[in-house]
């Protein structure tokens, strides 16, 4: 008995897959079928089963095993405060102009001056040719447009007027930065920038340059969606046409449209809202206080700079109508000898039309996301 285990014992491997063959080593064989399915059937039963006789055999030691997803890294990116208030200025923008994408198409057309001159004109035109999805025409690019523009210039916003501001408060407490000239000194007191016109500034000229082929394609779509009836051919076209030049077209004019509305917006906007608060003795806006103030922003931010809005459209879908202007000042005074200074400020209504609600609604949805994000998660606004 004692040579035939020991025989068992010194068996290879591949001698043992031929055991249940041989009757004299049944023992051999009975052995081996319980070995076959120890630890279970499949990938993950053996793991488990493994795990459990390694906790059996060390009683002492611990086996922790864990995958975490995501990442603490990405968890901590996505926690951060600059990431939050992009997300808050993306979903506002993107609910705001859902609902508002009429007015915007209306809008549009009248800046260009295609189609009546008239707000309500517009409209039953867009309906009559196009049917009521002609409202939205240019949407889905739209979406696409509003949602990185958003998230950039609210967060570009919000991180550039915090950088400033530390930025006020340290010269403060120490000195302003000073200029020298020879022996001459020149004390430069910078206390007259504003942090927040600084950082409205910075928010429309980021949000300008990086999403401004987006804003070309959705004019195109929606003045002439004859010729560029879907995103596709609107992109092959236009790349066809002017090549990659083609997308920023028009955007030297738009970064000198949008300077001004972008920090008078923001200025106004935050100037008013403090001003307010402190009267009133509170910490916050309440929702419709936050739309009012925003819409009134919106609309004294829009009548200051309409009239380069006007160049700029003009300068942008000019193509599309064989007479594009060489720059910004030949398109004002096209308009200007065309319809009179009456013309600089053709679809002004339509505009402070959809701009008003869009201003105030998107400054309603930023806060209310940041409350979400970042209250509720223990940040300060």
């Amino acid at each position: 008995m004692s040579s035939s285990n020991s025989k068992t014992q010194t068996q290879t491997p591949s001698s043992l897959s031929l055991c249940t063959s041989k009757p004299q080593e049944g023992n051999m064989a009975l052995e081996s079928q319980p070995q076959k399915n120890k630890y279970g059937h499949g990938v993950f039963g053996d793991v488990s089963s493994i795990i459990k006789e390694m906790e059996i055999d060390h009683p002492n030691s611990t086996f922790d095993f864990q995958f975490q997803f995501p990442p603490i890294a990405f968890q901590n990116f996505l926690g951060s405060r600059e990431v939050r208030e992009f997300i808050s200025g993306a979903l506002a923008g993107a609910m705001a102009k859902a609902i508002l994408a009429p007015l915007e198409t209306i809008r549009t057309r009248m800046v260009v001056g295609v189609g009546s001159k008239n707000i309500a004109g517009s409209f039953i035109d867009v309906i009559e040719q196009q049917g009521w999805q002609g409202l939205w025409a240019g949407n889905m690019i739209n979406m696409l447009r509003i949602v990185p523009t958003q998230a950039i210039e609210l967060g570009t916003f919000e991180c550039v007027k915090r950088a400033m501001t530390s930025l006020h408060e340290k010269w403060e407490h120490n000195e302003y930065p000073k200029l020298q000239i020879g022996s001459i000194n020149f004390n430069l007191s910078l206390s007259w920038i504003s942090p927040v016109a600084i950082a409205g500034a910075a928010a429309g000229i980021a949000s300008t340059v990086v999403c401004h082929p987006l804003e070309v394609l959705k004019d195109r779509l929606t003045v002439s969606p004859e010729t560029y009836p879907n995103l596709g051919i609107a992109i092959r076209n236009i790349y066809k046409d002017g090549g990659v030049g083609a997308f920023y077209a028009g955007i030297s004019p738009t970064l000198v449209g949008m300077l001004p509305y972008s920090t008078c917006f923001y200025f106004m906007y935050d100037t008013i809202k403090e001003s307010y608060c402190r009267t009133r003795n509170k910490k916050s806006l309440s929702r419709p206080e936050m739309i009012l103030i925003g819409a009134f922003a919106g609309f004294t931010a829009s009548t200051i700079s309409f009239p380069l809005e006007v160049a700029r459209k003009r300068l942008m879908v000019g193509a599309l109508q064989g007479k594009c202007p060489p720059n910004m000042a030949a398109a004002l005074s096209e308009v200007i000898r065309e319809e009179g200074l009456k013309g600089l400020y053709r679809g002004w209504g339509a505009s402070c039309l959809k701009v008003m609600p869009s201003s105030g609604i998107t400054r309603m949805f930023y806060e209310a996301w940041k409350d979400i994000l970042l209250v509720q998660n223990g940040n300060p606004l």
